[in-house]
Order: structure tokens, then C-alpha cells, then sequence
């Protein structure tokens, strides 16, 4: 058995989301090497190599990848897999945008969102909003699979992997990077942030999130949002966290105004410590949560934030 991973990268560093991934495939039983597409990527290849269980990190630098194009990226990989007996990527977006056009190449079902690895060909995944959990057995010979990494441990650095530069493949043509606006924040990244504090439609407004702000940043959080926040203008796209958002696992998850619909407990319930603060006590959302909050937010916001003023 022998697994080939997707990095996850921005050609500079590497996403943990691919040492999550990488301990995914490790569970299959067999080697594990890393496929680093980009362009000028040497430093991202190299953090890859320092993943313990790593066996080889194989590297196509060039300026089709500089943006991952999907269909160009397919095409690498399809042209690897004779060596191996599964792909494996993590379910963001590059992921997600990959590994169908590979699963189409090699002509095989795709294998998405496993939360556990039962065996080389059996795996775990959630259906219904996370509400099942649906086992897949596998009868086929090559497996492509995307990876709910919030479900997996990032693997241990310390790793020694050999960096093999394998050719790139010709321009698909099929399609072009034309631009990207990029939000910028001094606060971590949502999805691997170890703390986030979200707010739901009981915010009331865009102006109201400021106060989650203040909190985040005396917490070194990430801000989120459920989707009806979302809908309603209150914050941008990227803070949603959901089914059709982002999948958030942090140390400690802080719901604000948030009824709890399954659609945002499926991005969010695998976190360590869920907090949930809502006047409405029959809200969905403490039927997951650690610890619940009755209270309107409005109050309870400016008590928490003068309390953390007083620990510094």
C-alpha cells in the first residue's frame, strides 16, 4: 500500500491541514509521500520533508501550479498514481477542486470527507449533516479520498523525507487564474485557529460583530459566523463556519447568538470545549455545548470582555 498526499500549501509555507491529512493516510498501513505543486516552492517542499512518516516528497515546480489550477494539477497527479494505491487531500477547497478531476481521470468513485480510517479500503464518513455516520467500503484498486482533517491529529515534525523533482505537465488550457482579493488579518486563520468566537443572527448587525472583536483579540482568536449571518450581510463569506462553510475544530469554541442549526453544528461540534451564549434556552446549540450561557449578549459581552481586561 502505497499513499500519495496532496501539500497544501502557498508555496511559501505549508497548511497543517496537510500534516492532518498525512496522519490519515499513514492509518492505511502503508508508505506515505507528499505531491508539492507550486511554483517556487522549495520552502514549502521542505516543511513538507520535515513531516515524521514521510517517505518522499515529490516536487513539480513550475508556473502552472503558482495558483494550483485544478485541472492542471489533476493531470500531475493522474500521471503518478500508476505508483500508487491512494490520493489523499485535504477537503479545502483546493482539495475539493482536485481531487474529483483526478478520481475522473483514473476513472474511480471518489471517496469525501472521511472522519476515520477502518482499514486500507473502509472508512468513515458524515452523512445528513453530520448527523450519520455513514461506513464506505472500497472495492476498487486505487482509492481518491479527501480528508475532514479536523477529525485527524496533525502528524509530528522530525521527519527526513528524500525531495524528488519529478516534470510538470503541459498547460490544460481549460482554464486561467485572472485575479484573488485577499483579507488580511493579524488574527489566526479560521480553521486552524486553537480559539475562535463566532456570532450568529442574534449579533443584529455588522457593527455589533465589533464587539466579538475586542474578545478575539485580547484571546488571540479567530472570528466566525454562522451562515444566516453570513446571509445577512453582517460579515464576509470567509468567517462562515458550517457545512457549507468552514469545518472548525479549535480548543475552544465560543457560539454568540447562535441558534445552532445542524448545518453550522456539523462545522463546528468536533471542537474540544464549546461555550454557547444565548437568551433563548431551548436553542439547539447547548444541547452540544460544554458549557451554556443564558443571557442576552448584549450584556454579557461587556462583562466578559471587562473580565478578561482585569486578568491582562
Amino acid at each position: 500500500m502505497r499513499a500519495l498526499v496532496l501539500a497544501e500549501h502557498d508555496n511559501g509555507s505549508l497548511n497543517e491541514a496537510t500534516a492532518r491529512t498525512v496522519t490519515a493516510a499513514a492509518a492505511l498501513g502503508g508508505d506515505v509521500d507528499i505531491l508539492v505543486a507550486g511554483a517556487d516552492c522549495g520552502a514549502a517542499a521542505s516543511a513538507a520533508a520535515g513531516i515524521a512518516g514521510v517517505a518522499r516528497v515529490l516536487v513539480s515546480d513550475d508556473a502552472g501550479f503558482s495558483h494550483m489550477l485544478a485541472e492542471n494539477c489533476a493531470r500531475l497527479a493522474a500521471g503518478l498514481m500508476g505508483e500508487y494505491d491512494a490520493f489523499l487531500a485535504a477537503a479545502t477547497t483546493n482539495g475539493k477542486n482536485i481531487a474529483p478531476r483526478l478520481a475522473a481521470h483514473i476513472d474511480v468513485a471518489q471517496i469525501s470527507e472521511i472522519t476515520a480510517v477502518l482499514s486500507a479500503d473502509s472508512f468513515e464518513r458524515p452523512i445528513y449533516a453530520g448527523n450519520a455516520i455513514e461506513t464506505v467500503q472500497s472495492p476498487q484498486a486505487k482509492n481518491v479520498i479527501t480528508v475532514r482533517t479536523t477529525a485527524f491529529a496533525a502528524a509530528a515534525e522530525g521527519g527526513s523525507a528524500e525531495i524528488v523533482t519529478v516534470d510538470a505537465v503541459a498547460d490544460s488550457g481549460l482554464s486561467r487564474f485572472s485575479g484573488e482579493e485577499l483579507s488580511r488579518s493579524e488574527r489566526p486563520e479560521l480553521s486552524s485557529a486553537k480559539i475562535v468566537i463566532s456570532g450568529g443572527r442574534g449579533m443584529g448587525s455588522a457593527e455589533n460583530f465589533a464587539m466579538l472583536d475586542r474578545i478575539a483579540d485580547r484571546l488571540g482568536a479567530a472570528v466566525g459566523a454562522s451562515r444566516a449571518a453570513v446571509d445577512a450581510g453582517y460579515v464576509p463569506n470567509e468567517y462562515q463556519v458550517g457545512q457549507t462553510g468552514k469545518m472548525v475544530a479549535p480548543e475552544l469554541y465560543i457560539a454568540v447568538g447562535i441558534s445552532g442549526a445542524i448545518q453550522h453544528l456539523a462545522g463546528m461540534k468536533d471542537s474540544r470545549v464549546i461555550v454557547a451564549i444565548n437568551k433563548d434556552e431551548e436553542a439547539p446549540i447547548f444541547q452540544v455545548s460544554d458549557y451554556g450561557l443564558v443571557a442576552d449578549l448584549f450584556q454579557a459581552l461587556p462583562e466578559l470582555e471587562a473580565e478578561l481586561d482585569k486578568l491582562g
